[in-house]
C-alpha cells in the first residue's frame, strides 16, 4: 500500500509502524497484510501476541474474517526481545494488552534495524486511549488509524461501544460483547446507559 510505495527500504535502517482503531476496523487484517508483503520479499518475519488473548488458536493471529498466521504468544513484552534474534521485521498484535515495556522493546527493535509493525486498538469502550498504545503512536514513523463501519449510522466507526455489562477494563470478546459505532451514535448509547 502506502509504505511499500514511498520508503526506499535500502537506505530506510528500522521504524515503527502503527496500525489502530477500533474493534473491527480490520487492523489485524492490515498486520497480516504487511506480514504477507514482507514475506513474498523474503525478509526474515517474526509474529506476537499477548498470551492473555486467549479468543483463537494459541499460536495464530487471526482476524476478524478468519485470516491467519502463525505467531509466538508471549506472557509480556520483555519477552519478545528474547525472541527475535535477526529477524528483519517483527510484528505485534493486541499491543494494547502489553504492558507499557512494549513501547520501549519497539523502539529498541526499531534502534537496531528492525521494521515493527504493530496493530491494537487505540482506546478502550469507554473513549479511552491506551497509554501503550498512544506512546508508541507518538514515537512511530507511520499510524495508520483504520475504521470500521457504523451499524447505527452508515459512518466511520472509531469507537468499540461495549454490549456486555463487565465494567472491567480489558475484556476480551467479539460481536457479542462490542459494536463498532460513530461518535454520533456512541455519545448517544453512552448518555442512554448513564
Amino acid at each position: 500500500m502506502f509504505l511499500e510505495n514511498t520508503l526506499n527500504f535500502n537506505k530506510q535502517s528500522g521504524w515503527i509502524e502503527v496500525v489502530c482503531g477500533s474493534m473491527f476496523s480490520g487492523k489485524t487484517e492490515e498486520l497480516i497484510r504487511r506480514i504477507r508483503r514482507a514475506e513474498f520479499a523474503n525478509l526474515s518475519v517474526i509474529i506476537f501476541k499477548p498470551r492473555v488473548d486467549v479468543r483463537d488458536e494459541k499460536n495464530k493471529v487471526v482476524s476478524h474474517d478468519q485470516s491467519k498466521i502463525n505467531c509466538l504468544t508471549v506472557k509480556c513484552a520483555k519477552d519478545i526481545l528474547k525472541e527475535v534474534d535477526d529477524h528483519k521485521v517483527v510484528g505485534v498484535d493486541e499491543a494494547q494488552f502489553f504492558d507499557d515495556e512494549i513501547v520501549k522493546v519497539c523502539n529498541e527493535l526499531a534502534n537496531r534495524g528492525v521494521r515493527v509493525i504493530v496493530a491494537g486498538l487505540d482506546m478502550d469502550y469507554k473513549g479511552v486511549p491506551f497509554s501503550s498504545m498512544a506512546n508508541l503512536m507518538a514515537t512511530a514513523e507511520y499510524v495508520t488509524k483504520v475504521h470500521a463501519i457504523c451499524p447505527k449510522t452508515g459512518g466511520l466507526a472509531q469507537y468499540s461501544y461495549r454490549k456486555a455489562k463487565s465494567k472491567k477494563r480489558i475484556l476480551l470478546g467479539k460481536k457479542t460483547e462490542y459494536m463498532p459505532l460513530s461518535r454520533t451514535a456512541y455519545v448517544k448509547k453512552m448518555k442512554k446507559n448513564k
